[in-house]
């Protein structure tokens, strides 16, 4: 068994925080650059993230959850927020272009609102478990390991109820299928 970094971390103890980042630091810059325009920003990201970690190790209850999925919690909610915070920063030349009397004439609003409906009613008619999948990837950006992690479900549960449930999806709005259908099975 390995030793609990955060914990030690949380100590004080002397090259904790060197070996939780460098045993880390990977896995966090491959999920912040998933979320953020650019290498530097992923990179700002990383950073930000592993400084929260180290104020919030005292926080960590191994009980709850391996270190990977605390980690995990934070770097998601961290690189949620930060998403968050850069949409409503809207680029001034940006603000120029925008005419305040028609804001998108290639969007019919109407049919996109009607499509969100159709969408958001196909998806209570899934199986409780499907579109509990589904929200939590499509929603809360999770990826099928985070709720893998966060639900205490084999991957390839998680997939599974993703894949079926899209393809119910598809067929309760009405849509061709992809091919998803046709795909064998990988688990």
């Amino acid at each position: 068994m390995s030793t609990l970094l955060l914990p030690q971390i949380s100590a004080g103890v002397p090259g904790a925080i060197e070996t939780f980042v460098g045993q880390y630091t990977n896995t966090i810059w491959g999920l912040a650059r998933r979320f953020c325009r650019s290498a530097e920003d992923a990179e700002d990201a990383t950073q930000e993230i592993l400084v929260e970690v180290w104020r919030s190790a005292h926080r960590y209850d191994a009980t709850a959850g391996s270190e990977l999925t605390f980690l995990m919690t934070i770097a998601r909610r961290r690189l949620i927020d930060r998403t968050r915070r850069q949409s409503r920063r809207m680029p001034v030349e940006l603000l120029a272009d925008i005419d305040p009397q028609n804001p998108d004439p290639g969007i019919d609003w109407v049919e996109l609102s009607d499509d969100v409906a159709k969408a958001q009613a196909a998806l209570q008619q899934l199986r409780p478990e499907q579109s509990q999948v589904l929200e939590l990837s499509l929603r809360d950006g999770l990826t099928h390991q985070e709720i893998a992690a966060d639900r205490g479900l084999p991957l390839g549960t998680v997939k599974s109820h993703a894949r079926r449930g899209l393809i119910r999806l598809r067929e309760l709005m009405g849509l061709p299928p992809s091919g998803l259908s046709k795909t064998p099975e990988r688990e």
